[in-house]
């Protein structure tokens, strides 16, 4: 009787020894299991930010009424290299040279910057946005841009373009641009212009650079597609290529 009970109390001592070494087990492949999730998440945001779509913020009122400041962008990379720009896009692009002026902003604590470096991977933050510009396309490589007709249009291969749909103007003011210009956009180049025509500074206002005012193709991150925030403003952006419809091409216009 002594010796069954003592290899009782024995297997049940082990018995209850096991219960928490399987505990222990089960937790360690649920935080495994967890952690290989988050990795593989953050693997896959980093891939489709970095190849796919990126997020913005709008830093500035230069594409008012179309995009106000604080809207938040996801820019679509992958399509344009495929299928090419248009006149009309809005596009997001990395500063050619002398359009933005050097950053005043004080520098961010490390914890700040890796919080945000790690937010940025996942889309949810777009640390870069004021190192970037958006604007309207309104010439492609080989166009002749000229501002302005008599009655305020600025003309693409020497046809007229009516931009009221989606340019803002100064009370009274008819013409497009305050200021004239004649411009054959180069090669892998375009010109672009703000929507809020008059507080833009734009192409118009770099041709002192040293790329005169055009930005290479090359310095295109992608076109702006979508704004996501905030909500009463989430919904499409309008490129209005209808507005260039009846524009030649550069080799079918008239000299």
């Amino acid at each position: 009787m002594t010796t069954e009970k003592t290899a009782a109390e024995a297997h049940g001592g082990a018995a209850s020894a096991s219960k928490p070494r399987a505990s222990r087990r089960g937790w360690v492949t649920l935080l495994r299991d967890v952690l290989v999730i988050v990795v593989v998440a953050v693997l896959v945001s980093f891939l489709v930010k970095t190849f796919v779509v990126r997020s913005f913020y709008i830093p500035s009122a230069s594409m008012e009424d179309t995009l106000l400041v604080d809207d938040r962008i996801l820019v679509d990379e992958i399509t344009p290299p495929f299928s090419g720009y248009e006149r009309g896009d809005v596009v997001v692009f990395r500063d050619p040279g002398g359009w933005l002026p050097p950053s005043t902003a004080p520098a961010r604590a490390p914890i700040v910057e890796a919080i945000d470096w790690v937010l940025s991977l996942v889309g949810l933050s777009a640390p870069d946005s004021d190192d970037h510009l958006v604007k309207r396309i309104i010439g492609v490589p080989g166009d002749q841009v000229v501002c302005c007709d008599a009655i305020g249009h600025i003309t693409v291969n020497g046809v007229p373009i009516d931009e009221s749909d989606y340019i803002e103007l100064p009370s009274g003011e008819t013409f497009a641009s305050g200021d004239a210009f004649d411009v054959v956009v180069p090669e892998d180049s375009l010109w672009v212009l703000g929507d809020n025509r008059y507080r833009s500074k734009d192409s118009r206002y770099n041709t002192d650079q040293p790329g005169k005012g055009f930005v290479p193709i090359e310095n295109v991150v992608g076109r702006a597609f979508l704004i996501t925030w905030p909500l009463d403003r989430i919904g499409t952006i309008d490129f209005h290529h209808d507005v260039f419809a009846g524009v030649p091409d550069p080799a079918a216009a008239t000299p």
